[in-house]
């Protein structure tokens, strides 16, 4: 039987509630590629050109290994409406980064920057960052060189491999947004 909530959830178009956890396996023979699983729902995504990794080093193109936590959803609001989630959501705008120099005492962390600072835009040109889920990789501590801006985020139309991001559709990501919330369990390997 469906609690109040769970039917009041149904009705603004939602699921009856968050995932308890999503699961991130390898493809066979293809360690770029994998599959999503979320309940029911099984979907290919694109995984780093490092494949999956237990030590996750910067720059070495690995999906890290281990259970992680959304923390929350980034969007493109000049390109989209606002996603249907569990999690926070904060639109992009064009001064957003994320730091991946591990000498920058804001590693790993959602920055601001104008002109020819470095850091990962995020309001890219293309549409890979129109969607992010931030996970909690690398962040409790965070360990210089121990890896940086790992998302979940749109794939390129041929799902080339990412720099150790798990990419997919637009589709299949807002899916599965509609299920996450900070609970859900993130499970790569």
């Amino acid at each position: 039987m469906k609690t109040i909530d769970q039917s009041n959830a149904y009705i603004r178009g939602r699921c009856a509630g968050p995932l308890s956890a999503l699961r991130v396996r390898p493809a066979a023979g293809n360690p770029r590629r994998g599959w999503l699983t979320a309940g029911a729902l099984t979907i290919p995504v694109a995984l780093g050109r490092g494949g999956i990794r237990a030590n996750k080093r910067e720059g070495d193109g690995g999906t890290p290994r281990g259970t992680f936590r959304p923390r929350q959803v980034w969007w493109r609001a000049d390109r989209h409406s606002r996603p249907q989630t569990y999690l926070p959501v904060r639109a992009i705008d064009a001064e957003d980064a994320w730091c991946e120099d591990p000498t920058n005492r804001h590693y790993n962390r959602a920055i601001r920057r104008g002109g020819e600072q470095g850091g990962d835009r995020l309001a890219r040109a293309d549409h890979l960052y129109d969607f992010i889920v931030e996970i909690d990789h690398n962040t409790r501590p965070r360990i210089a060189g121990r890896g940086s801006a790992v998302f979940l985020h749109l794939a390129r139309d041929n799902f080339g491999p990412t720099a150790g991001c798990v990419a997919m559709t637009k589709s299949a990501m807002l899916r599965l947004l509609r299920r996450m919330g900070p609970r859900t369990r993130i499970i790569v390997g």
